[in-house]
């Protein structure tokens, strides 16, 4: 599935996809992922079961095989989740007929979500809606890493100013910047190995924490 990541000046990931159960799957599966990745593993859950909701919406009530892009944006103590679809036509929790015409999709907007809307767009329409991933330890040293990640130099960009990750992902600066510690430790007379050792079990114990 394809799709694209920005990290400047927020995490933000959009993923086109195609309403079809298959794709729907596919979908549900990149998310877990991309949120594991950014470390957000509160949200998995509840963005796990939204994101299939949406997108099933899309295949139920636009039609099979048309045309959607999912938004993945992480808000700092919150993810964002946004599908667009090429229809106008606006659901809505109020109406007579929502258990027929909306599905469970939207109620489980309205249980889950901190806040849900829709919005109409110049190609159709978006539903949106905000999960919770709190403000603890963990948020705080993801939003820590983030800005220091941005902003670091490493060997492979020297000649692009910091701040300006120009071809040169999160993943990549994270990779130089581990190394660059080890390089560290080694010149001041401590053991690497140690080193990441004790570092798995801080990230561990607060993993299980959390």
């Amino acid at each position: 599935m394809p799709g694209y990541e920005v990290t400047e000046p927020r995490l933000r990931c959009v993923l086109p996809f195609e309403a079809v159960p298959t794709e729907v799957r596919l979908l549900r599966r990149t998310v877990v992922q991309q949120l594991g990745r950014w470390g957000v593993f509160a949200a998995i859950d509840e963005a796990e079961l939204l994101v299939t909701e949406l997108a099933t919406n899309v295949v139920k009530h636009v039609g099979e095989g048309a045309s959607a892009t999912l938004i993945l944006e992480w808000l700092g103590e919150r993810l964002r989740l946004e599908v667009h679809d090429k229809s106008p036509l606006v659901p809505s929790l109020g109406s007579v007929d929502c258990d027929k015409e909306c599905g469970r999709g939207l109620h489980l907007l309205a249980a889950l979500a901190v806040d849900w809307g829709t919005v109409l767009t110049a190609a159709g329409k978006a539903v949106w809606c905000e999960i919770s991933i709190g403000s603890g330890e963990a948020c705080q040293r993801i939003e820590r890493a983030v800005q220091m990640l941005e902003h670091y130099q490493g060997p492979s960009d020297s000649q692009v100013p910091r701040g300006r990750k120009q071809g040169v992902g999160l993943e990549e600066a994270a990779v130089e910047l581990i190394a660059d510690l080890l390089h560290w430790t080694a010149a001041y007379g401590l053991d690497p190995d140690d080193i990441l050792d004790r570092a798995q079990m801080h990230y561990e114990a607060e993993a299980e924490a959390a």
